[in-house]
C-alpha cells in the first residue's frame, strides 16, 4: 500500500472549495476532503492547497506549478479547464496543453497525479447546450494527456448521478457539499486508496424535479452577474491568494 506524505492541490474555485461551506465558516471542498482521507491512512500527512477561484488553466500553470514543485508533493491533484471553456475564445488544445505540462512536470518529479473529467453541463443547465462540444473536447484532451503521463483519472462522464442537481450548489457551476464529497471519493478510487470504491457513482433516491422557474432564477441570480464580470474584464479571484499555500498537517497533533 502506498502511503502519501505530502499532498498538493492545484486548480480553481472547485479545488478551493466553493460550494462547500462559505467565507464565514470556511471552505472545505473535495481537496480538503481527499486530504482527510489521505490523513486517515497517514496521520502525519502534510497538505497544501494552491487553488484560486476564477483561474484559467494557463494561469494555474504560470502561478501554481512552480510553487507546487517546490513543495515536492508525492501526490497531487490538478483540476482545471471549466473557466476556460466558458470563455468565447476557448481552445481545447491550448487548455489541455497547459494541463499536460502540469502533469508532465509533477510526474517527472515523482508525484502521483490525479485529475477528473467533467460532466455534461447541459444536463445540469439546459441553457448551456452550446457548450456540450467544448466539454467533450476538453474531456478527450484530459484523457489523452492523463494516459501519456500515467495520471490517475476519475472518469465522471457517463455516470448519471454527477448531473443530479442535488450534487450542485445554487449557481450550478460549483459542486455542493454532497458533490464535493463524491469528487473526493472518485479521486480516492482513481488513486486506489484502501477502502475506496465506486459508491460515488451510485444514484441518489428519487427527488423533486426543477422547472422553468428555477431556470429564470438561475439566469437572474448567477448567469447575469457572471456575464457582467466577464464584460468588465473582472474575475471572482481578483486580489485573492491561495487559502493554504504551505504544507500543513491535516490532523491536529
Amino acid at each position: 500500500m502506498t502511503v502519501y506524505a505530502r499532498y498538493v492541490a492545484l486548480g480553481d474555485s472547485q479545488t478551493e472549495g466553493l460550494g462547500d461551506g462559505d467565507e464565514t465558516t470556511g471552505l472545505r471542498g473535495f481537496a480538503d476532503r481527499l486530504a482527510e482521507e489521505l490523513a486517515g491512512l497517514n496521520p502525519s500527512l502534510l497538505y497544501a492547497n494552491l487553488a484560486v477561484r476564477g483561474r484559467l488553466a494557463g494561469q494555474i500553470r504560470a502561478q501554481q506549478l512552480d510553487a507546487a514543485l517546490a513543495l515536492k508533493p508525492d501526490v497531487a491533484t490538478v483540476v482545471a479547464g471549466v473557466n476556460d471553456l466558458l470563455r468565447p475564445g476557448f481552445d481545447a488544445d491550448e487548455v489541455t496543453g497547459h494541463l499536460e505540462a502540469m502533469f508532465a512536470a509533477l510526474t517527472a518529479q515523482g508525484a502521483r497525479v490525479a485529475t477528473v473529467t467533467f460532466p455534461d453541463i447541459t444536463r445540469i443547465t439546459p441553457l448551456a447546450r452550446p457548450l456540450r462540444g467544448r466539454v467533450e473536447s476538453l474531456n478527450q484532451g484530459i484523457r489523452d494527456a492523463a494516459r501519456r503521463h500515467g495520471v490517475a483519472l476519475a472518469e465522471t462522464t457517463g455516470h448519471e448521478v454527477v448531473t443530479d442537481p442535488r450534487l450542485w450548489s445554487a449557481d450550478r457551476l460549483h459542486a455542493g457539499p454532497l458533490g464535493h464529497a463524491r469528487i473526493a471519493a472518485s479521486l480516492a478510487e482513481a488513486l486506489a486508496l484502501p477502502g475506496s470504491g465506486d459508491a460515488w457513482t451510485h444514484p441518489l433516491p428519487p427527488g423533486p424535479k426543477g422547472g422553468w422557474v428555477q431556470e429564470v432564477r438561475w439566469v437572474a441570480g448567477f448567469l447575469g452577474p457572471w456575464l457582467g464580470r466577464r464584460l468588465r474584464g473582472r474575475s471572482s479571484g481578483d486580489g485573492r491568494v491561495a487559502k493554504r499555500p504551505e504544507l500543513l498537517p491535516v490532523l491536529e497533533a
